[in-house]
C-alpha cells in the first residue's frame, strides 16, 4: 500500500513539473495589434474606423463648459485660488509674479500678470494658454477641468485687481498686515 502511495505521489510531482514546462504566456498569443495588416476584415486592416460623428463620452461637456466662462463669484475664486496653488505657482509664485520655485531653480521665469500687457489680455488668452500652453509652458488640458481653468483666470484677474488697487482703497487688508 506505501509502495502504490509514494507511486502516485512521484506521478504527480512528474505531471506537475511537465506542466509547468510547457509555455502558456499571454505574450504568445494571437493577436492583432493596431495598424497591422489582418486577414479578419475585408479592408485587411486590423483596426476599424470610427463611425461618422462619433463623439467621445464627455467631450460635448467638456466644450461647452470651454465655450462660456462661468459667473464670478466668491467660490469660483476660491476654487480658482486652489488650482492656482497647485499648478500654476510652482513657476508663477503665489503672486502671479513669475517667481515661483521652479524659477529660483533655474527654470526660465514665465511672465508677471501685473505686467500691462497680460493686464489688456483678455480672459480668453489665459484659458488658452493653460489649455494649449505657450512658450515653455505645456499643456494642462489633460490635467485641469475647462471648468477650473476658468476657476484660475478669475483667479489670476483677482491677483491682477489687487495688485493695481491702493491700500487705502482696501482698509481691511491693513488689518491683515504686520
Amino acid at each position: 500500500m506505501r509502495r502504490l502511495s509514494s507511486s502516485r505521489s512521484a506521478a504527480t510531482v512528474v505531471l506537475v513539473l511537465l506542466a509547468g514546462c510547457s509555455d502558456q504566456s499571454m505574450t504568445v498569443q494571437p493577436k492583432y495589434t493596431t495598424y497591422r495588416p489582418s486577414s479578419l476584415w475585408r479592408d485587411g486592416a486590423s483596426a476599424r474606423p470610427l463611425p461618422d460623428h462619433t463623439v467621445a463620452r464627455g467631450d460635448l461637456l467638456r466644450d461647452e463648459a470651454a465655450a462660456t466662462p462661468p459667473p464670478v463669484d466668491a467660490a469660483l475664486l476660491a476654487r480658482g485660488r486652489e488650482r492656482f496653488d497647485i499648478y500654476c505657482s510652482p513657476c508663477h509664485g503665489l503672486g502671479g509674479h513669475g517667481d515661483g520655485m521652479a524659477v529660483q531653480r533655474g527654470f526660465p521665469p514665465p511672465p508677471n500678470f501685473d505686467s500691462p500687457r497680460l493686464r489688456a489680455a483678455p480672459a480668453r488668452h489665459f484659458f488658452d494658454v493653460v489649455t494649449h500652453g505657450y512658450g515653455v509652458m505645456y499643456s494642462y488640458a489633460a490635467r485641469v477641468e475647462p471648468q477650473d481653468r476658468w476657476a484660475i483666470v478669475a483667479y489670476i484677474r483677482a491677483l491682477q485687481a489687487s495688485a493695481a488697487t491702493p491700500l487705502a482703497e482696501a482698509p481691511e487688508a491693513r488689518e491683515e498686515l504686520p
